[in-house]
């Protein structure tokens, strides 16, 4: 069963509705952001009928019915992108261990269909530094994302605490940067990058729509072995 459609819509759909509930200020758009998020996670072992997934699918609901009647349903959202940025800096940064292979490299061996020992060592030099680049970057947004989540006003971390902030920003310019922003930096750094990697490495690919559609033809189950 083929669901990367619903899912990238999903996704998708995630960050207009978080970036709605926050200019709103809605506990209701806030539940169904929160909603949408689970099944991004949960939807394909729920159509699996995987018992687990529907167990959890069951306390997320539960969960997210006693959130929907605080006062504080929008603060989970104030966490969502700093959680997803810091854990894909990390499955970035993992890589970078002793006896891994970095995740770039990794990507580019399939790519190539050559082992990633037998690239050329300009190649593995390159995939390296960029698997660290990226590290470097999506660890920065996470932490910029938690600084802005603190100050932010009036439902920020510290102002639910009862902390003052001298730097407060609104929660609508939170939301530009954690909901847009955020995509806006990674598409432009992913694209400038391969506009970089074609005069470095030349030949490679004839545009940006054939490499993305070689990334995509690498399929599911490479994508969900290369974040094991």
């Amino acid at each position: 069963m083929n669901i990367l459609v619903p899912r990238l819509l999903l996704a998708l759909a995630y960050p207009l509705l978080a970036h709605a509930a926050s200019a709103r200020g809605s506990n209701g758009l806030a539940i169904l952001a929160l909603a949408d998020l689970a099944l991004v996670i949960l939807l394909e072992p729920l159509l699996r009928g995987r018992g687990a997934a529907w167990l959890a699918a069951g306390l997320v609901a539960a969960g997210l019915w006693r959130l929907s009647t605080s006062a504080h349903a929008l603060l989970p959202l104030l966490l969502v992108p700093v959680l997803v940025l810091a854990f894909i800096a990390w499955m970035f940064g993992r890589t970078l261990r002793a006896g891994r292979v970095p995740l770039i490299s990794s990507i580019v061996s399939a790519l190539e269909q050559t082992p990633a020992a037998q690239l050329a060592p300009e190649l593995q030099h390159y995939t390296r530094r960029l698997t660290g680049a990226w590290a470097l970057l999506l660890a920065a947004l996470a932490l910029a994302n938690l600084l802005l989540a603190l100050v932010a006003v009036p439902r920020g971390l510290l102002a639910s605490a009862g902390i003052a902030t001298p730097w407060p920003v609104t929660e609508a310019q939170w939301s530009w940067c954690a909901h847009l922003l955020n995509y806006g930096l990674v598409g432009g750094f992913f694209a400038g990058e391969f506009q970089f990697r074609k005069r470095v490495f030349p030949g490679r690919y004839r545009s940006f729509a054939q490499f993305l559609r070689c990334m995509g033809g690498l399929g599911p189950t490479f994508w969900r072995g290369l974040l094991r």
